[in-house]
């Protein structure tokens, strides 16, 4: 038996790390606090990997590369810590039994957790092989998300709703939603459905596009990518299936031209005239396209019309609202864009620096719009006096803008944009693999980029783990690149 080694060791945690990653709210982490809703079950095998990935760099194992996201990422960090410095002066007054140093603490866990994340990731994928490492085990937590999920849903309609709920809560702070929902592994449907399109969906999508297999089975990626898109119809979440249409759509559009000629070419044979074919089977074949653009078509609009009885759903398209207000109520987007406008109303007031990281909530309050103070009900519980709540913006980039300003904001967009500049570079190569990265990375800037629209942790891994694998892959085959380049240069002037 082969004597285990750091790198074996590292593989297994980081495989750890990868399978566990659904668990988004473990009930057993006694050093987060009773609050906090984010408990990542991944965090335990994370937090012994990333010692062992320090010294192996601090020993030279890994070769660090020191890509320009990363540069970006430590301003991002410093800035934030500015800003959280600035903040101290302006002394909030204590709220609800939360102080400013409370909640700067807690956010700053908040963002070591995700580039912690991101920092694994980034070392962990260093070639094609460690790639195809990391997903095989990503696509293993995956399976049993989609299995956990069918459970859920079959149980529900089987009205066996408190068997799960005991089954749910015995690694999750949260049972089973009220209704029927579904919710994986993960605190919530909307939770499972960020994972789905941020985390997973990219990659079999990919794979389907940049014709790459992930498995040995040929049949495996189509049935995984079909059972992520049940998955995410069952969560009934909004902004995970807005989010996902539109990283579909505009991945395709960039990263499809292959598939969208071959499709065109197949669809077009099937009407062509052939000498070599007899009439029937012209018939055959112009019938064969017709079908498949009709099944196509049909489960589409099956998918509109399923999701379309659920309520929550279709108030997006039948309020009679006179007014834009009266219309995020009727939609229930009442308390979100409440949320976003107090905290605007607080980044106006300290626009360049920031209120400090954290605390936004602070200034909320005072800065609520008329509108929602009689007519959103959860706003009106959260005013409550007998209320222990602490608001949040909920929107990624209006949180940046009113706890680290402008500067702050600028970063984080730009970390974005250095990632796709990442994603667009690979798809321009000409080898599957990289086109497949590329695709990949793009469908996950996209989807990364619209959830912060909706949800503003930093701690939640699927805002970073396929940016990490993204920037890894690049940033060494770059490094890769110089050194050979180098080399090759040496030898030319040593023969000269």
């Amino acid at each position: 038996m082969r004597k285990p080694t750091l790198d074996s060791l590292a593989r297994f945690l980081w495989a750890l790390t990868l399978v566990t990653l659904p668990v988004t709210s473990f009930r057993f982490m006694p050093f987060l606090g009773a609050g906090t809703f984010v408990r990542p079950l991944a965090l335990y095998p994370l937090g012994l990997l990333l010692p062992i990935l320090l010294y192996q760099i601090w020993t030279r194992r890994i070769v660090r590369p020191w890509s320009g996201s990363l540069t970006i990422l430590l301003a991002f960090t410093l800035t934030a810590l500015l800003a959280t410095a600035f903040g101290s002066l302006l002394a909030p007054i204590e709220l609800r039994g939360q102080t400013y140093f409370d909640r700067a603490l807690r956010a700053w866990v908040t963002l070591v957790i995700g580039l912690s994340f991101f920092l694994a990731a980034l070392w962990m994928n260093r070639n094609q092989d460690d790639l195809k490492f990391s997903l095989k085990w990503l696509l293993a937590g995956f399976a049993l998300h989609v299995v956990w999920g069918g459970v859920q849903a079959a149980g529900l309609q089987l009205g066996l709703r408190r068997e799960l709920n005991e089954i749910q809560t015995l690694f999750s702070i949260r049972g089973l939603p009220r209704n029927r929902r579904i919710a994986g592994f993960a605190y919530e449907p909307s939770w499972l459905a960020g994972q789905l399109a941020a985390l997973y969906l990219p990659w079999l999508f990919a794979s389907l596009l940049a014709k790459y297999r992930l498995t040995k089975f040929k049949w495996l990626e189509p049935v995984l990518l079909l059972g992520g898109l049940v998955t995410l119809l069952l969560t009934y979440s909004r902004g995970g299936l807005f989010i996902t249409a539109g990283a579909v759509a505009l991945t395709f559009l960039t990263a499809g031209a292959e598939v969208r000629k071959d499709v065109s070419a197949w669809f077009r044979a099937g009407f062509r005239q052939s000498e070599g074919k007899s009439r029937w089977g012209r018939m055959q074949a112009a019938a064969s396209r017709i079908v498949a653009g009709l099944i196509f078509l049909g489960a589409i609009s099956g998918a509109g019309a399923f999701l379309a009885q659920k309520g929550y759903i279709s108030a997006l398209w039948n309020s009679s609202a006179e007014s834009l207000w009266d219309y995020a109520i009727d939609a229930y987007l009442g308390p979100r864009v409440a949320y976003v406008a107090a905290a605007w109303e607080a980044y106006q007031s300290h626009p360049l620096t920031g209120v400090g990281l954290g605390a936004s909530g602070f200034r909320m309050y005072a800065n609520m719009p008329d509108w929602a103070l009689s007519g959103v009900p959860e706003i009106a519980r959260q005013l409550s006096p007998s209320s222990n709540l602490y608001p949040n913006p909920k929107n990624l980039y209006v949180r940046l803008l009113t706890e680290m300003g402008l500067p702050g904001f600028l970063l984080y967009v730009t970390f974005l944009f250095t990632l796709l500049a990442y994603a667009l570079k690979s798809l321009r190569r000409a080898e599957p693999f990289w086109r497949f990265v590329g695709a990949a990375g793009f469908f996950s800037v996209v989807a990364i980029a619209a959830q912060g629209i909706s949800q503003d942790s930093f701690a939640m891994p699927e805002m970073w783990v396929n940016l990490g694998i993204l920037a890894g892959v690049v940033s060494f085959e770059l490094k890769s690149k110089n050194r050979l380049l180098a080399g090759s240069s040496e030898q030319t002037l040593n023969s000269l």
